[in-house]
């Protein structure tokens, strides 16, 4: 939590994969925090770390005005762990030299371990060759002092460092990715073996922590929440209201934008399950409205937004006001939302949740997940006793079936569109299925195809249907639905869903660095 002593500090050199690291620190239960390079200074005086990553990035070290890690960083006598850019880096500012390497290493890789040093302890053996992921334009061709090379590739000699004297070690490759397949195992060592660390950070610490300090920053105060039905407003809504209780307002503001059912089941479960209060705007008309000839889903995301925040700001109003604003932030959100070198991990979205506020709503911010990354909160939800359904819930965004229906938006499209995701979704959960894809969904092409239905011909929508697998938000690939699967899926929705004459699934996998799939 921040203000309180974090085991690891991961400094941002601009990698597309930097979040993963901290994922695999964050499974083997030691907590850390991501801070851009340039905050560093600063964050290793406040957080005291115990042990430092260094991430890839972009950049050229030989390069001018190359980012660099604070002298501190290896003054402080705590483990630094140096990945790709971060060893480089390492390298260069402790006397060793980098250069441009006439052969690039992208991709799948293979490594021959020179030395086993405690990284490799029962991971990996002396003498053998082992499958990484590399993703580099320099290579290191100069040690400094006290290191020694461990083990090398055709291309890179110093494909893994160590000096030992110091517990400063550094690896061309990416060992947070999935495709380096022991490199979980090498972040578990470098934590465990070379640190020294514990790993008991639980959710029910976690838990205790956060709901302590809402209370602090609240005291008194009257604090207002969004929900939505989704996961991260529902968590936020239950764990705040175990801290302060009637203290928190919460305001449902209906877009006429959700899945079926969902409107009713908020509702249920906040108002029934857990006593929350909760006022309930049906404001499905003035979105409709404010929509009706847009088309470009950037405009609409922008209305969207700019609706909510009127519609809940009148609500908040009529229910006395409040001193503080609750969201359901991430700390994914956070990361995606900060540009830490103007790199390609540069923003590709800005979240909704850490835009700020709109200065005449004159409240201050509880984020009490702000530091838990998507499968954390629905741990945290469990432990908190919400529904599994909703805790399991896949992710579903902020504008909903508005971006789901490419072109215009009508009320007819959005009937269409909701019938068939249900059926959709339906058919999933009845195939046992809905658990192992992290997100599916249906869309409304904007595409009218001729058919023939019985003895008539059929002029009507196309459906997409989409489904994706991933471990961590950060890549996906498609589904592999089996024929019989999506055969009777697409009967079932042309047959009940009036105005769908033809269904398509979509194979189209997301690649390292892309954030959105809706």
């Amino acid at each position: 939590m921040s203000g309180e002593r974090v085991a690891v500090l991961i400094l941002d050199f601009g990698s597309q994969v930097t979040q993963l690291i901290a994922r695999r620190v964050r499974e083997h239960g030691v907590y850390c925090e991501i801070v851009p390079f340039n905050s560093a200074a600063e964050a290793v005086a406040r957080l005291d770390p115990a042990a430092i990553i260094l991430s890839g990035g972009p950049a050229s070290v030989i390069g001018d005005a190359a980012p660099s890690a604070p002298d501190e960083v290896f003054t402080l006598g705590v483990p630094v762990l140096g990945i790709c850019y971060g060893q480089q880096t390492m390298v260069a500012q402790l006397g060793g030299r980098v250069e441009n390497a006439q052969h690039r290493e992208f991709g799948r890789a293979f490594i021959d371990i020179d030395t086993v040093v405690p990284l490799f302890e029962g991971v990996w053996a002396d003498g053998g060759r082992e499958q990484v992921w590399m993703s580099h334009g320099d290579r290191v061709i100069a040690l400094p002092e006290g290191f020694e090379a461990v083990a090398h590739t055709d291309g890179a000699p110093f494909a893994a460092i160590a000096d030992r004297a110091r517990s400063f070690y550094g690896v061309q490759f990416h060992p947070e990715v999935i495709h380096t397949p022991d490199g979980a195992k090498l972040i578990g060592n470098f934590l465990f073996r070379v640190a020294g660390l514990k790993g008991d950070w639980t959710m029910s610490t976690f838990r205790e922590r956060a709901i302590a300090a809402v209370r602090q920053q609240v005291g008194d105060g009257r604090v207002i929440c969004g929900v939505s039905g989704g996961v991260d407003s529902s968590v936020a809504a239950v764990l705040i209201h175990e801290a302060i209780g009637d203290q928190l307002q919460g305001v449902f503001v209906d877009t006429g934008l959700l899945r079926a059912g969902e409107a009713e089941e908020v509702l249920t479960v906040f108002r029934d399950n857990y006593n929350i209060p909760l006022i309930h705007n049906d404001a499905t008309d003035l979105f409709l409205d404010k929509l009706a000839g847009v088309t470009d889903p950037e405009a609409k995301r922008k209305i969207i937004g700019a609706t909510f925040i009127d519609v809940f700001q009148v609500e908040a109003e009529k229910a006395g006001g409040a001193d503080f604003l609750a969201q359901g932030t991430l700390y994914p959100d956070v990361i995606e939302s900060v540009s830490f070198t103007g790199g390609p991990s540069a923003t590709i979205k800005s979240h909704h949740n850490v835009g700020g506020l709109p200065e005449r709503m004159n409240m201050a911010l509880v984020e009490p997940l702000r530091e838990l990354f998507k499968d954390e909160v629905r741990e945290l939800g469990r432990e908190l006793g919400l529904p599994d359904h909703m805790v399991g819930r896949h992710p579903f965004p902020g504008p909903g079936l508005a971006i789901r229906v490419p072109g215009e938006i009508t009320a007819a499209k959005l009937d269409i569109l909701r019938q068939a995701d249900a059926i959709y979704l339906d058919e999933i959960r009845n195939a046992g299925l809905y658990d192992a894809i992290w997100q599916a969904f249906a869309v409304l092409l904007p595409v009218r195809t001729v058919g023939v239905m019985g003895d008539e011909r059929s002029y009507d929508f196309a459906l997409a249907l989409r489904a994706v697998t991933s471990t961590d938000g950060m890549t996906a690939d498609y589904y592999p639905f089996d024929h019989e699967f999506l055969g009777r899926t697409a009967n079932r929705i042309i047959n009940e869903v009036r105005g769908v004459n033809r269904v398509v699934y979509d194979v189209t996998s997301k690649p390292p660095g892309t954030i959105e799939w809706e």
